[in-house]
Order: C-alpha cells, then structure tokens, then sequence
C-alpha cells in the first residue's frame, strides 16, 4: 500500500516514494502498535522518502543531492553538494546529515536465546557537517579523506536528551546530554577482479581532533579483507574484518558483533560490543538455476575481551557473551529489482534466525 512518482523538473529529477503499508502490519502484530503507542500525528504513521537531484546546480556540472527518508522508528536527512573533478585535483563534497534511529547495536536488549534485539529505550539523534575529498583513482587504489563535526545526542522514547540510559548508567562519554568531535577520516581501498576471483582491502582510519577541551579525542582503526575463488560452478567467499578503539569513546561508538553483515544466527549487537573486534565469514555458494543460488555460511566474531572497556559495560549488564558462532543457508533469487535472499541461522544456543533482504538494486 503505497505510491512512487518521478517528476522531471528542468534539469532536476524527484523522486517521491510513500508507503502506508505498516498500518497494515500494525494490525497483524500487535508489538508495532505498543511501540506506536506515544505517536499522535497521523504522519508519525507514515514511512516514505523523498528525493531530490539536481545535475548541474549553477551550469558549472555541480550536482545537488536531497535525501529525506523517514521509517517507522527513524529519520534522515541527507544534503550533499558536489562540485566537479579534475584528472588531479580530487572531487570537492559538502555533506550536511542529521539522523534519528533506535540504538540497537549497542543499547538494544538480547531476547530468545540472542536471536534478535529489542530496543533499550535509547535511540541516537546525531548531526554531522562536512568535507569529502574524493582522491582519483591510482590503478587498484582508491582513496577518500572528509573532515566533519558532529554533535551526538542520546534520546529516550520519549524524545527527551538524556545522559544515562534506564538502568542509570551513562550513555555519553562526557556524561552531559550530548558529546560534541571534530573527525579526520581516511579511507583507502584496493580492489582486483579476475574472471573466477577477485580480492578486496579496505583501512579505515579516524581521528578525533580535541578542538575544545571536552571534545572526543580517540582513534578508530577498521579494516575488512575479501576474498573470492570460483572452483567450477562453486564459488567459495572468505572476509575478515577487525578493528581498535583508542582514546575517548562514547558507548555508541563502540564495535558491535552480531546481525546480518557480521555474524547471522544472532540479534543486531547481540554477540558483543567492545574496544577491539574481529569477525571471520565464509560462504560457499553454488547456482540451482540460473535465477536462484543456494550457499552454506559459518560466521564467527568476537570482541576480543574489550567490552568491559565500553563506558557502562553495556555488553556485561545485557549479558552479551563476547563471542559467537552462526551457521545455515541462503536462498537468493535474481530479479529486475535486486536480489532477493532468504537466510536461514542458528547460532551457539541452537536458537534459529531468518532474515529476509533485497540487495544490489538495479540501477
């Protein structure tokens, strides 16, 4: 139940998408409308987006990007104006971001044996303003440097900032109602692509420059290593994926293990959430058809000790294990639209998962 328009006007494109469709859930699960029980607004029962592009802004190729989406819990809105590149000189991006979602990865409640993550009462409002410079690509390498500040706050389901969550521990770093960084983001990637393989690797580095004297100041470094083989009409996928936290950190920043991208079987954040963390996947998939596709995974990830080193210990007093194992399968089904996958997971207490996704949309 929904309705999506394009409308061309002059040079710009938008795009309204409004869907009305969890009126509908609501009525068949009962848990949406306690959660819908303080919306009023008829429009908090709307989820849709809108967006807006523009290719040539002031007739120098300078592109506008508006992004406003809003969903059953959350909200985003995203501005990005590029100006154009050169074969030297990297491409120019000012981003302004200001979002509001449930804090599930860290703050969310473990419930049915760690198979899925109830919110904890603390949804994270951030604004974010900055720089992206867009380095052109030296043959494999590809490069990325932003500066931005951001201003974090913490808020209950109420909407009200709040500094400590319901069990009275602290959900920010400064112990006041938001926390305020400044932060220098490097990003390198590598990439090769053959016909039965190819290899990824990618660092992520951030440092929080101490502008004022209660500013973050820390630095988070992640990286993620892929690689592909195809051995006949199998093709075996094998990722790692690890990073560190040093310096001052709120709880939200912390590394959260567990969900769909890390370790299936478990709930959003519900294996850990620490300093340091390192998550191994491996896949080996094999065509049914030529639409459909059917793989076996084995997930494995762990905080590495470091969650007693999160302020408030969020992982120890919502008995987070530290580290966990998930296994199952997939259905994936090619189509126009992306590809529809179906997984199926267990995780270390037996208990089962099925997530359900489009990915990879056409464009």
């Amino acid at each position: 139940m929904g309705a999506q328009k394009s409308i061309q006007a002059g040079k710009a494109k938008i795009d309204v998408n409004v869907d009305f469709s969890h009126q509908l859930c609501g009525t068949l699960f009962p848990a949406y409308l306690n959660a819908l029980r303080h919306s009023d607004s008829p429009l908090s029962q709307i989820i849709g987006s809108l967006c807006i592009k523009h290719p040539n802004l002031f007739g120098r190729s300078e592109k506008l990007d508006v992004l406003l989406d809003k969903g059953l819990y959350e909200s985003n809105i995203f501005v990005a104006y590029r100006r154009p590149s050169s074969h030297w000189l990297a491409q120019q991006t000012f981003v302004v971001q200001h979002s509001v979602a449930p804090e599930v990865a860290v703050h969310g409640v473990p419930v049915d044996n760690f198979s899925r993550s109830g919110s904890g009462g603390v949804n994270l409002c951030r604004f974010s303003a900055g720089l992206n410079l867009n380095e052109p690509a030296s043959s494999a390498w590809s490069s990325t440097t932003s500066i931005r500040y951001e201003h974090v706050r913490l808020l209950n389901d109420d909407g009200r900032c709040i500094s400590r969550d319901m069990s009275g521990l602290p959900v920010t770093c400064s112990g006041g109602l938001h926390d305020n960084m400044v932060v220098v983001k490097t990003e390198s990637q590598y990439g090769t692509a053959k016909d039965d393989s190819f290899s990824q690797l990618n660092f992520q580095i951030e440092q929080g420059l101490p502008i004022f004297p209660k500013w973050l100041a820390f630095n988070r470094f992640k990286f993620l290593a892929r690689r592909g083989t195809k051995v006949g009409p199998v093709f075996l996928l094998m990722s790692l994926t690890g990073g560190s936290i040093v310096g001052d950190m709120a709880p939200c920043q912390a590394f959260s293990i567990g969900g769909i991208g890390s370790v299936r079987g478990y709930g959003e954040g519900a294996v850990g959430s620490g300093r340091q963390c390192l998550i191994v996947n491996n896949e080996v998939s094999v065509p049914l058809t030529k639409l459909f596709e059917g793989a076996l995974f084995l997930d494995f990830g762990t905080d590495l000790g470091s969650g007693r080193l999160v302020p408030g210990n969020p992982a120890l007093r919502y008995g987070k294990p530290g580290s966990g194992v998930g296994y199952g399968c997939s259905l994936r089904f090619r189509s126009q639209v992306g590809q529809v996958q179906v997984d199926y997971a267990i995780n270390g207490f037996q208990q089962t998962s099925i997530y359900f996704g489009i990915s990879n949309a056409a464009s």
